[in-house]
């Protein structure tokens, strides 16, 4: 089983689209994907040290996906806000983590926007 992590907190996964879905590994190159018709991109993470599937996110905004993007696997409550920043719309989590890393944690990290030192730094930069 796994929980969908959002910006509210933990959701019930919801079914998942019979078209429109399409599934990538962590080493799938996102530019060889026909994004027509596509409303759900799940890109599966294998380990929460393997940061692909983030790259793979990133590659997938900046190609003009608009769409939901999930990340899928291991990741822990830490890594939300960089899967946020490059473009996914949420994360799906084993029951495991779940409960070892409550909803408490992940919904401590949902400010992700407020923390962004790119933009503390942009920020810098139009006072100069």
């Amino acid at each position: 089983m796994t929980v969908l992590v959002t910006d509210t907190g933990f959701q019930p996964l919801p079914a998942l689209p019979e078209t429109g879905l399409a599934d990538l590994s962590h080493t799938d190159d996102p530019g060889a994907l026909d994004l027509t018709g596509l409303t759900l991109i799940r890109v599966h993470v294998p380990a929460f040290n393997d940061g692909r599937a983030l790259t793979i996110g990133r590659r997938l905004r900046m190609r003009g996906y608009t769409g939901e993007l999930r990340a899928v696997g291991p990741m822990i409550a830490d890594q939300y806000p960089m899967a946020r920043r490059v473009g996914f719309d949420a994360v799906e989590i084993p029951d495991d983590i779940a409960a070892r890393q409550p909803e408490a944690q992940w919904r401590a990290r949902a400010n992700w926007q407020a923390h962004d030192y790119q933009a503390r730094l942009g920020h810098l930069r139009q006072k100069a």
